[in-house]
């Protein structure tokens, strides 16, 4: 429950998949995985189906995790996002650039 609070669905815990937006059912693979306690989280367009207010609630989480000393390697198409983390890699036509 406390993770699913904290991906911003606590109101939503007895409902079924099928009640859930696309949003809402990623946020709940999301805290799925948060809630096995990994060592690292790889994360493939986590904010790609969110609303601007949900996508950065995932991504602090997901900050938050990484300064807690966890490895998260996320890929993203948003500079925006990819600048709130210490460490980019910046792939052009498959090939590091930076």
């Amino acid at each position: 429950k406390e993770v699913l609070e904290q991906v911003g669905l606590g109101d939503r815990l007895t409902h079924l998949p099928k009640e859930l937006s696309g949003g809402q059912q990623q946020r709940v693979a999301i805290a799925r995985a948060l809630v096995q306690d990994p060592a690292f989280v790889l994360a493939d367009e986590p904010t790609g189906n969110l609303d601007k207010e949900s996508g950065i609630n995932i991504l602090n989480i997901l900050k938050d995790l990484n300064n807690q000393g966890k490895t998260v390697i996320m890929i993203t198409h948003n500079q925006e996002h990819a600048s709130m983390f210490k460490k980019v890699i910046e792939l052009v036509d498959g090939k590091i650039v930076n």
